[in-house]
């Protein structure tokens, strides 16, 4: 009776922490942008640097933290559609031609990507939900938001 008590509550355990590891990642915009919804093509250019200006005429930044992170699994996968290593090669020739202003940031904490989403007009980003801020809009992807069925960016 005691190791099927066990048993019971090791598989809660593992469902719990399946469950918590398999977070949305929310595509957020600085407050200032106009944009409220990006397709799924349209957030590959943007992630991949090949959308440089929004149709305001800001300048188009994205911010992502290393694409071998472990949160960035989602994007990785569904986005990119390529190795990290991939990813950061196109990144860097993403930057080339754009000094004064990059095309992709990688930054070290979803902290960190919030904040600079916050405080660079024309920025995008992708972050877990739960590092989501009021400083920050939160975009539709293919007209859905994260932890809504059939979600593009539910992580895995």
């Amino acid at each position: 009776m005691l190791a099927r008590k066990n048993i019971i509550i090791l598989g809660f355990i593992l469902l719990v922490s399946a469950t918590a590891t398999a977070r949305d990642l929310a595509v957020i915009s600085n407050r200032s942008n106009a944009i409220q919804e990006l397709t799924l093509p349209e957030l590959a250019k943007v992630c991949k640097g090949q959308t440089t200006r929004w149709p305001d005429g800001k300048p188009v930044t994205f911010i992502m933290m290393a694409p071998a992170a472990s949160d960035m699994r989602p994007l990785v996968q569904k986005v990119y559609e390529t190795s990290p290593s991939d990813i950061d090669d196109l990144i860097h020739a993403a930057n080339h031609e754009r000094k004064n202003h990059p095309a992709v940031v990688v930054v070290s904490s979803p902290e960190a990507v919030v904040q600079q989403v916050e405080s660079t007009p024309g920025a995008v980003g992708v972050v877990d939900v739960y590092s989501i801020t009021s400083g920050v809009t939160v975009l539709k992807v293919g007209g859905k938001l994260p932890l809504q069925p059939g979600y593009a960016l539910h992580g895995n």
